[in-house]
């Protein structure tokens, strides 16, 4: 890790495999998440609104060609970029048959430039099947398979209605290891009842849960949702931006060097966030962080190389 920068940061692990930058497109499938569907529930999580993170692309007629290859676009123009990873994000994108899912593979591997993808899922949706076909991509591509946790804490889960608890994310975990696949743990900062300490609970299980990369999220107020009834009933309050840089420095310290760090904070779409109204405001939290990081003269791994040296 290069400490000028205080943590692996995601474009330059990417430039380092591949020499050169590479982008992320984001692709929408069409599917949906048994935890929306009746499977599990027909609320979903209570941050989560009805678009599950996608852009309706699919439903406006988008096949996933036509994503990527209209997602590509701004990328050259802005970025120079000529390599690029179909990111499969909104919800659940191993909730289908295996069928669906190698035509969803194929059709992103079928672009010129498409050298990975990442996949979004939940760790309650994955089984060996389904990790055989992935692991097959992963033989000739740079795959990461996200799950979403957010919390290690079970009590957590149950408040905000995942659907599952910590040892699903240990069974997907254990089954996901050894196959060439990249593992990334998705964790969500600020949710009810979680202190800072237990939000670095959190940090510390995942140092050592053998995962290569996470993502971490702020948790925001979307519109319609049930956490926004929460908000507007007094029964819920956001983190204040201080509060959130500084666990987020705290987050990495607890972290070892290697583990790419994919996201540091959220950035919601401006006409769904109720609140907080800073959680619009990406490019000032993300240096936030930076300055933070220095003036603390913290960086990723600082707790858990020392932990490891006391034995």
């Amino acid at each position: 890790m290069d400490r000028t920068k205080r943590y692996t940061d995601y474009n330059s692990y990417l430039r380092a495999r591949f020499g050169e930058r590479v982008q992320k497109i984001a692709v929408d499938a069409g599917l949906t998440c048994p935890n929306r569907d009746g499977h599990l529930s027909d609320k979903g999580c209570i941050y989560c609104n009805a678009k599950g993170s996608g852009t309706g692309a699919f439903a406006r007629g988008m096949g996933i060609r036509a994503q990527i290859e209209a997602g590509k676009i701004p990328m050259m123009k802005k970025y120079k970029a000529k390599k690029f990873l179909a990111y499969f994000q909104s919800f659940t994108n191993t909730y289908t048959s295996l069928e669906n899912m190698r035509r969803m593979y194929d059709a992103a591997f079928s672009c010129e430039g498409v050298v990975g993808m990442a996949v979004g899922t939940r760790p309650d949706c994955i089984d060996r099947q389904k990790l055989d076909l992935i692991e097959s991509y992963a033989r000739k591509y740079l795959v990461w398979l996200e799950y979403g946790l957010q919390s290690v804490h079970d009590t957590t889960l149950a408040f905000i209605n995942r659907g599952h608890g910590l040892k699903e994310f240990q069974r997907a975990v254990a089954m996901t290891r050894g196959r060439g696949i990249q593992i990334c743990a998705h964790v969500i900062l600020g949710l009810p009842g979680e202190t800072r300490e237990m939000m670095l609970d959190t940090a510390r299980y995942l140092a050592e849960s053998g995962i290569q990369g996470v993502k971490i999220h702020l948790l925001y107020v979307i519109r319609d949702t049930p956490l926004d009834q929460l908000f507007l009933a007094g029964k819920y309050r956001p983190m204040e931006q201080s509060d959130y840089v500084e666990t987020v420095c705290d987050f990495l310290e607890h972290l070892p060097e290697h583990m790419v760090i994919q996201r540091i904070t959220g950035d919601p779409h401006g006409s769904e966030l109720r609140a907080p109204a800073w959680a619009g405001r990406y490019r000032e939290t993300f240096n936030r962080i930076q300055q933070a990081l220095l003036t603390r003269n913290s960086f990723q791994g600082k707790k858990y190389r020392r932990k490891n040296q006391c034995g």
